[in-house]
């Protein structure tokens, strides 16, 4: 029997506006997914270690404070360390095309600006996780 997708939610910085983020913990709940919401002003440390902690299998990073570029590196950085290659580390807000693309090169998931479709998101999720899960090391 297959488990639940387990995601983890995170606001990282003074960033203090977290509807968005709700939302989505919402709509990935709809979907059948366990979501592990941290709440707001988590620092990088405190998210790769909750995912650690939780056996998460998604980290998903809501920004809109414009600190993507330094979230985002420093999180794979701590990913890697902790040796979290299998687990997804996606998000969204308010970053540029060019700073995506960026992110992405630096090992980072796919990033979603706002106004993306739920199922867009759903689907990328899960055909990541599926394929990440097949040899799951924490």
């Amino acid at each position: 029997m297959n488990r639940p997708i387990r995601v983890l939610i995170a606001k990282v910085g003074l960033d203090g506006h977290d509807r968005g983020a709700k939302v989505i913990a919402s709509f990935l709940r709809d979907a059948g997914m366990e979501v592990i919401y941290t709440g707001l002003r988590q620092t990088p440390e405190m998210v790769v270690n909750a995912a650690f902690a939780r056996r998460c299998r998604c980290d998903r990073v809501s920004i809109l404070s414009g600190a993507h570029m330094t979230v985002f590196p420093k999180i794979i950085t701590l990913m890697n360390e902790k040796k979290l290659d299998n687990v997804l580390l996606t998000g969204g807000g308010i970053i540029p095309t060019d700073d995506m693309n960026k992110l992405i090169a630096l090992g980072c998931g796919k990033l979603f600006p706002p106004g993306t479709d739920t199922k867009e998101i759903i689907g990328y999720i899960k055909t990541e996780v599926s394929t990440r899960r097949k040899d799951i090391n924490i």
